[in-house]
């Protein structure tokens, strides 16, 4: 069994993720595809994640690649989170994650539906539902949600969910109805409304926005296509950090490593890493390098066990169920974090010390973050100990 120590996993995350200043892209969809997508949940993180770790960091760049050249798409993955895939993905993650969360999504909703009392057959009463917001769509092109529940009145009917809990709320029914269809792949987010970090979108059908309906594979070829893109891109890592990832279980993941028979790795500490046969040649460490990035990204988001670049910083980095706060990257682990400040300061926090001309490069990087957001204003959707700590 061939041994794998941090260093060379951080040596792979460098290269293999764009993060060291020799590894940076061209491309942004080049990018979106070495992480298997970007985390979509923050729509800023999806434009800083994108953007520094190109050669030539640009909001713009990613805007194109989204809405005119239309080669990224954003949907709903693994985990029920939000992503943004490359075309050639777009297929792979339908079919190995999204239907799988778009029938859990449908029993939710019917659930909801029939404790609402919105009707004596909710089931049918949906899909009727469905088939007239898709027809809507279809007319217009493309719509927001309340320019839907306008031609579909049904959609402004409202759900209260946890009824009587102190985190009681009333929801719309076309959000569910429309995060359903997406997740079903009959329609997909476009451009939303306002700037670069709106969540107003605008929806639409695949055979507009793309020219084709999203093609469907079979669930057990998409499931070991997208494992195998794991491991190109997170390898070697454990059965616990793809089944966290994927958020399949155990049997489903190990069911969809047998087309792919990785070899197994020695880790620190004793574990047993996953690699792909033919990616078992060492990788070099690159040269000194930082990195700033934003709240989820797919980096600092990539495995359930995260020591070997995390340190004993998580929970400052981290928020109590798992998501991380924007990051301050060296050489392979996480040694700080950062907020924007209402004034668009770009503020850090080294948690440990990583040297002068180390911390000179963070000063530089953030000043370079600050420079790419410009005039926009964001807080992360999970603020952390450390980003609430340094917003003020």
């Amino acid at each position: 069994m061939r041994r794998v120590g941090v260093e060379e996993r951080r040596a792979r995350l460098a290269r293999r993720h764009h993060l060291a200043t020799t590894a940076r892209a061209s491309d942004v969809v080049d990018v979106a595809r070495d992480l298997v997508g970007l985390h979509g949940t923050d729509p800023a993180s999806i434009f800083v994640s994108a953007a520094v770790r190109m050669k030539k960091p640009s909001i713009a760049a990613v805007e194109r690649a989204l809405y005119e050249d239309r080669t990224l798409l954003r949907m709903l993955g693994m985990r029920r989170t939000l992503f943004v895939e490359p075309l050639d993905l777009v297929p792979v993650v339908q079919s190995a994650a999204s239907h799988a969360v778009a029938v859990r999504e449908r029993a939710r909703l019917v659930k909801f539906l029939t404790e609402a009392e919105i009707a004596q057959d909710p089931g049918k009463w949906l899909r009727r539902v469905e088939k007239a917001a898709v027809e809507a769509l279809r007319a217009r092109g493309d719509a927001t949600a309340a320019q839907l529940g306008a031609d579909v009145p049904d959609l402004g009917k409202k759900l209260v969910l946890s009824r009587g809990k102190k985190y009681e709320a009333e929801v719309s029914i076309s959000s569910r109805v429309l995060l359903l269809l997406a997740a079903e792949g009959r329609v997909v987010r476009a451009q939303p409304r306002g700037s670069w970090i709106s969540t107003q979108y605008r929806w639409t059908t695949p055979e507009r926005w793309l020219g084709s309906p999203i093609v469907h594979l079979p669930v057990d070829e998409a499931r070991g296509a997208l494992v195998r893109r794991w491991l190109r891109a997170f390898g070697p890592g454990t059965l616990t950090d793809l089944k966290w990832w994927t958020g399949w279980s155990a049997g489903e993941v190990r069911k969809a490593l047998t087309s792919i028979e990785p070899v197994e790795a020695e880790l620190d500490g004793g574990a047993v890493g996953l690699m792909l046969a033919d990616d078992v040649a060492p990788v070099r460490s690159p040269k000194p390098w930082v990195k700033l990035t934003p709240s989820l990204d797919a980096t600092t988001m990539g495995w359930k066990d995260r020591e070997w670049y995390l340190g004993a910083h998580g929970s400052e980095v981290f928020d109590r169920i798992g998501n991380a706060g924007p990051a301050i990257w060296c050489d392979g682990r996480i040694v700080g974090g950062w907020a924007q400040r209402r004034d668009g300061e770009i503020a850090y926090r080294l948690l440990e010390d990583i040297g002068r001309e180390a911390t000179a490069a963070v000063e530089a990087a953030a000043e370079a973050v600050g420079a790419l957001v410009g005039d926009i204003r964001y807080t992360p959707r999970f603020p952390t100990p450390l980003e609430r700590a340094l917003r003020g």
